[in-house]
């Protein structure tokens, strides 16, 4: 754990919960050391680029929080720098409430997962929402012309502290692409075993003369 995301992270009040339940000394040497922004290290940008979504929260004006999916194609989440990560945000149910809540309050959490490998990396930043006419270049760079969907604008963030979390109570999931090359394993030696199968009925069946 990073000493900045400690300073964002453990407040006072979050300090006494810790004391509750034990943990308020190991914590409390992590805080106000003021080493942020925080960098990203080789393994956070690999991670990162392998992605296909993340969740998003960001809060309103009234004060409540808002989570947000966000998905594409592996890799639509780009780390551009040593703290700065941007993403094509796509057309969807056009209710605009994160996009909006940036608006009002840049800043923002990220929580992003590799379910396969029971990883998680939670992420503080500012964003800044980039609409085409304002940066066509950063829409172009951000696009992906094998995914078909309407890019309505770019988010970019500047990252705070980021920490990888406890895999405890991750539950593995995997998707279509992740179960494909196993699949295909099966596929095939279903496709060998039925050909055996025929052969071996072929083999069986008794001769014209018999």
């Amino acid at each position: 754990m990073s000493a900045h995301y400690a300073d964002i992270a453990f407040t006072d009040q979050v300090g006494e919960v810790q004391e509750r339940y034990g943990s308020q000394e190991f914590y409390a040497r992590r805080r106000n050391r003021h080493f942020g922004p925080d960098r990203f290290t080789s393994d956070v940008r690999t991670f990162l680029a392998a992605r296909d979504s993340f969740y998003l929260a960001t809060v309103s004006e009234s004060g409540w929080p808002y989570v947000q999916y966000r998905g594409g194609p592996p890799g639509f989440l780009r780390v551009r720098d040593d703290n700065t990560i941007a993403w094509a945000d796509f057309q969807g149910n056009l209710q605009y409430i994160s996009t909006g809540n940036i608006a009002g309050d840049n800043r923002v959490a990220l929580i992003v997962m590799d379910y396969p490998h029971r990883r998680r990396l939670k992420i503080y930043g500012h964003a800044r929402v980039v609409y085409p006419d304002d940066d066509a270049d950063l829409i172009a760079e951000l696009s992906n012309p094998d995914y078909r969907a309407v890019i309505e604008r770019g988010v970019i963030v500047t990252v705070e502290a980021f920490d990888w979390n406890c895999q405890q109570h991750i539950t593995p999931r995997y998707t279509v692409t992740d179960l494909e090359p196993h699949l295909d394993v099966l596929r095939n030696r279903i496709t060998e075993l039925e050909a055996e199968n025929t052969a071996l009925r072929n083999d069986c069946r008794p001769s014209e003369g018999d």
